[in-house]
């Protein structure tokens, strides 16, 4: 596929543009040249698109792609785009499915290029493939390969996976029972809506780079990459970091709290981690989050019970024999109470991470992301003076108090005072809780 040969008249290729025209031409552009191409992958279409025609048995979008009425309707959350269809000059619809075919492509695809599609083509690296070359455009089908989240990342897929495993392992149910998985479409927890250190940001980074240069790991024999834990205080960002962190990376998260394998059968506990850990492994590439670290791995000073102990055990082997770089898996545990972790714990990670309460700045501009969709009339800076010792977690809490009751007296906005009386109302409880919890 090259430049097109001049196919047809200007004057087809410009007039009035029907609502859905836009949307028509470029499924039937994307379907016809992901039918030609066999370089092109599922990774190729957008997942709009990709979601619509994959097949959760083989994993995989069939070629050919076939294209009706209904499924640019479905796909681009349309009416009926009949008399768009009827309107495109290269576009014949036959048989009683409602079935549309291009009939010139090269008349189709100099129409699509005229309409003003460029980020319709940038963002759809299956049109990019082919428009790279096309009449000198500022298009390139790497970056937009690069923009596109891969078929990994999509709910069906990793459903599909699930089906497969719950067909082929017995204890599957009980398996799922354990964890939480999310694809990153269902993360809303966003890294540019948090606010992070300095070290934090350059550990993110370093992942990042893993999982991209995992071939290069391999070669070089690291493998001890890959195993974070967080650490810090209650609502200083580790939950929220490790999800977000799913949407980042394009990764299924499977979250795990550790007191939900503890089984009020010691001896069940141990099986439980590995069952976790393996359906760690099935799900890869993925982010295997353990919250409530402490829980298990804790100090093992004391006369613990034998079963205990064989638990302690199997997770830290567990945590030795999984690899990003191997399997995968990228290994993330968090923890409120690292003082009772032992060196045994600690040593499986390759790297700590803090998460301390925040200071004044960062308080600042906690107050910044959360208040920055509002009508919000305030002083972030007076805001983050009075707030000392509070986790990110406790503002957003004041936040929300403020606007609940901005929203008791039928406003939609607010103002210092309201975030001023909010504050004072939450160091009021909090006081209060401190005495009541006494002894």
């Amino acid at each position: 596929m090259g430049s097109s040969a001049k196919t047809g008249s200007e004057a087809e290729l410009r007039g009035a543009e029907t609502s859905g025209e836009l949307e028509v031409a470029e499924l039937l552009l994307t379907a016809e040249i992901y039918n030609r191409s066999e370089n092109l992958t599922e990774d190729d279409l957008p997942p709009k698109i990709r979601k619509h025609y994959f097949d959760p048995v083989t994993r995989k979008v069939k070629r050919p792609i076939y294209v009706t009425e209904g499924d640019v309707q479905e796909i681009f959350g349309l009416g009926s785009v009949r008399e768009a269809a009827r309107s495109l000059p290269f576009v014949d619809r036959e048989g009683i499915r409602d079935q549309l075919r291009l009939t010139v492509f090269d008349l189709g695809a100099r129409w699509f290029v005229k309409r003003d599609s460029l980020e319709r083509i940038r963002s759809n690296p299956t049109l990019a493939y082919f428009y790279e070359n096309y009449d000198s455009l500022d298009v390139s089908y790497a970056e937009a390969r690069k923009r596109n989240q891969p078929l990994l990342t999509d709910r069906e897929w990793i459903q599909s996976k699930i089906r497969e495993m719950e067909a082929k392992v017995e204890e599957a149910d009980e398996i799922l029972k354990l964890v939480r998985i999310k694809a990153p479409e269902d993360v809303r927890d966003r890294i540019e809506d948090l606010v992070l250190t300095k070290d934090q940001v350059t550990e993110i980074e370093k992942a990042a780079k893993a999982l991209e240069h995992r071939d290069y790991l391999r070669e070089v024999g690291l493998y001890d990459i890959g195993k974070l834990l967080f650490v810090g205080p209650p609502g200083t960002g580790k939950t929220s970091t490790a999800m977000a962190l799913s949407g980042k990376f394009g990764l299924p998260l499977v979250e795990v709290r550790l007191s939900m394998v503890t089984s009020q059968y010691l001896g069940e506990t141990s099986k439980n981690i590995d069952k976790v850990f393996d359906l760690a492994k099935t799900l890869s590439p993925c982010i295997l989050f353990i919250d409530e670290f402490d829980f298990v791995a804790k100090t093992r000073t004391s006369d613990e019970h034998g079963a205990i102990k064989r638990a302690v055990n199997t997770l830290l082997k567990a945590i030795d024999d999984v690899s990003l770089v191997e399997d995968g898996v990228l290994l993330i545990a968090a923890t409120n109470h690292p003082q009772l972790l032992d060196y045994a714990a600690w040593r499986r990670f390759d790297k700590v991470v803090s998460f301390p309460l925040p200071d004044e700045e960062m308080r600042r501009r906690i107050f910044g992301k959360v208040l920055g969709r509002m009508d919000a009339r305030v002083d972030p800076e007076v805001l983050a003076e009075r707030t000392e010792g509070y986790s990110g977690s406790d503002i957003r809490l004041v936040v929300r108090e403020a606007v609940l009751n901005a929203l008791l007296a039928d406003r939609r906005s607010i103002d210092q005072e309201d975030m001023l009386r909010a504050i004072t109302e939450f160091d009021r409880r909090i006081t209060e809780h401190r005495g009541s919890a006494a002894p």
